[in-house]
């Protein structure tokens, strides 16, 4: 009796490994299971495959245990990671090209975003009579935070239209509900931030925008290629020693991404937490069809992506010497293209 019933339990547990699918068996061991992500300004559609990936289940399918935690821009994310208080940063492409040229190697290993999703616009309440970029000199300029990928796209505009970053103020307001009050009440004269943001003070006539990333073509045209934008990236060091851990990770935010190919309007009102709507549904749909293309499909950065972003920053911070950066350490597609392979993204 006693042996025909372990022979059950036997056969079962055989049949349940059989059903399992081969990749969950063949998966290798996580090094680091536990692992903590800093991101800044998760409610964005900039970060909007982290979201997916962590409402849906996908970082828990791989066998990670991921902890979020949300700061006010993308400059705050990096200094938790640079500071070890956490793993990994959920951040702009750009912050890989800015930490080599400290000598800090940090590399990004899988793309979130193919455009940089900011827009700047000039308030139409203090900035009524605005004719052009020299009209923003002593001007006070709203960023999610500064150092963050606003500000670095708002320097690249204002040099483009021969101002300095010191001929403007720039104010951190984040991106949500501190963005719009900030524009709203008059604090600041002018905005470069991220969607659902933009289209919502787009859409009332708060703003008018005078710089546009959140499309392919448009960011084309600021940047004269393809920008990579959010993506993960650790310390060099850290991608070397998790291997299994950056693959888990790179997998499940193309997980993620291929889930966001074919989501509806509806789909998306679901997963997301009601408080990234900021009060307003149908505005936040509007939003997310204006960027939806930007949105990455498969993980990978491409090819002139990282040209691109070091030519762009080059071309106004002096720190930032072309010819001294290695392109090759700031990313890896290694990762996103077993992810790629895997999900058919």
């Amino acid at each position: 009796m006693l042996h025909r019933r372990s022979f059950t339990i036997a056969a079962t547990l055989g049949a349940a490994s059989i059903a399992v699918p081969l990749w969950v068996r063949a998966q290798a061991k996580l090094e680091k299971p536990k692992i903590s992500i800093a991101v800044g300004g998760k409610a964005a559609f900039y970060y909007l495959p982290l979201t997916i990936a962590e409402q849906l289940g996908y970082f828990k399918a791989e066998g990670l245990d991921v902890e979020i935690s949300d700061f006010a821009g993308g400059a705050r994310a990096l200094q938790a990671v640079v500071g070890g208080s956490a793993d990994v940063c959920s951040g702009a492409y750009e912050h890989t090209i800015n930490l080599q040229a400290k000598n800090q190697v940090f590399q990004s290993f899988v793309l979130q975003g193919r455009a940089p999703q900011i827009a700047i616009g000039v308030s139409t309440k203090n900035m009524a009579g605005y004719k052009g970029i020299a009209d923003l000199k002593g001007r006070k300029i709203g960023v999610s935070a500064p150092g963050s990928s606003t500000n670095m796209v708002a320097n690249l505009v204002l040099s483009r239209g021969g101002l300095k970053a010191s001929d403007v103020s720039f104010i951190g307001v984040g991106v949500a509900a501190g963005a719009l009050t900030a524009l709203r009440s008059g604090q600041i004269d002018a905005i470069s931030n991220t969607d659902p943001v933009m289209t919502m003070l787009e859409q009332k006539g708060d703003v008018k925008i005078i710089s546009d990333t959140r499309t392919l073509k448009g960011t084309q045209e600021v940047f004269g290629g393809p920008m990579p934008a959010a993506c993960l990236y650790a310390p060099a060091e850290f991608v070397q020693k998790h291997p299994n851990t950056c693959q888990a990770l790179a997998n499940a935010i193309v997980h993620g991404l291929k889930w966001l190919q074919t989501a509806g309007p509806g789909d998306i009102i679901k997963t997301v937490p009601e408080t990234y709507l900021l009060g307003d549904r149908a505005l936040y749909l509007a939003s997310f069809d204006k960027v939806r293309e930007a949105i990455a499909t498969d993980g990978i950065v491409p090819a002139e992506g990282p040209k691109t972003a070091l030519a762009a920053i080059a071309s106004f911070d002096p720190a930032v010497k072309a010819d001294k950066i290695d392109l090759a350490k700031t990313y890896t597609n290694d990762f996103a293209r077993r992810a790629k392979d895997r999900f058919k993204a």
